[in-house]
């Protein structure tokens, strides 16, 4: 997707809802859109910071001045990919505040990626099981584990307004990448399976706008995956292949620049229909129906 005219609200604090402002990073990038979104939770008091972003001093300064007289009490990461949580830590020290969230996970692998690498940096004073809810004044935040496009993936849930933050799970420009070895399809899809069954009215992403029909973008989004696999399972009906005999046909006109992450998307595919015994892989990394 092609980024909006510039300029974009770099730096500044734009209200969403009465409980939620948004601090655009000047990170933009083909993997992060304009930039990673950070989001400041509640008013006057106390407030949240979720995916403080990356460690870029521009960034914090703009952080710390959007949340104003307000103590913050929680700095929350939905992901440790490296425009999501690298400014937990400068901001913990200049607020006192707790680094809670997601688990930490380093994943060191060879593969060529289509997003950011992992945060080596993050070290969170409290991990957020499923379910478990962080409070304030006037405002509660309920995590949500959704895996897929890493294993340690939160969503975090605004009770009070119905919001929910979705980090890179489901974002508001592009589809999430699924990247193994972490990266898992199966998980991926499950979790697009929980958000559908829940009703939150808005969700905001770590990037692009946010999203007001929810429900109605996670029922497109399975129904693309499920169209991959189903390109995959034909084209393995034909004839075996390697991950690379894939790209022609089911991604026509592919800039070859994103060949490499495309070959990763059909490798979680793979993956997934192997352990559901549909493919199976030979010797010589060519790839079959059963």
């Amino acid at each position: 997707m092609a980024l909006p005219p510039e300029p974009w609200p770099t730096g500044i604090a734009e209200q969403c809802e009465p409980l939620v402002r948004r601090v655009l990073a000047p990170n933009p990038s083909p993997y992060t859109y304009t930039g990673t979104q950070t989001y400041i939770v509640g008013n006057a008091g106390d407030v949240a910071v979720i995916d403080p972003g990356p460690a870029e001093p521009e960034h914090i300064d703009a952080i710390v001045a959007a949340v104003g007289d307000a103590k913050v009490t929680a700095i929350m990461c939905t992901h440790t990919h490296r425009d999501h949580s690298p400014a937990a830590a400068p901001l913990a020290e200049l607020t006192g505040a707790p680094i809670v969230g997601c688990a930490p996970l380093v994943i060191d692998s060879d593969l060529p990626r289509s997003d950011e690498a992992f945060d080596t940096t993050y070290a969170p004073d409290r991990v957020l099981e499923d379910g478990e809810a962080m409070t304030g004044e006037g405002w509660t935040l309920r995590a949500v584990h959704t895996p897929g496009h890493t294993s340690n993936h939160l969503c975090f849930a605004l009770e009070e307004s119905g919001a929910l933050f979705t980090g890179d799970h489901v974002m508001g420009w592009s589809t999430s990448v699924v990247i193994p070895p972490d990266g898992d399809m199966g998980d991926y899809m499950a979790s697009l399976e929980r958000l559908l069954a829940r009703e939150d009215r808005v969700y905001y992403s770590a990037h692009g706008e946010p999203i007001e029909k929810p429900r109605q973008l996670v029922r497109g989004m399975m129904g693309h995956r499920r169209q991959r696999e189903n390109q995959i399972l034909r084209l393995l009906g034909e004839q075996a292949r390697t991950i690379p005999d894939f790209i022609p046909e089911m991604y026509k006109g592919l800039d070859e620049r994103l060949h490499k992450a495309a070959q990763m998307s059909v490798m979680a595919h793979l993956l997934d229909l192997e352990r559901r015994g549909l493919v199976a892989q030979d010797t010589n990394d060519t790839w079959h129906a059963n």
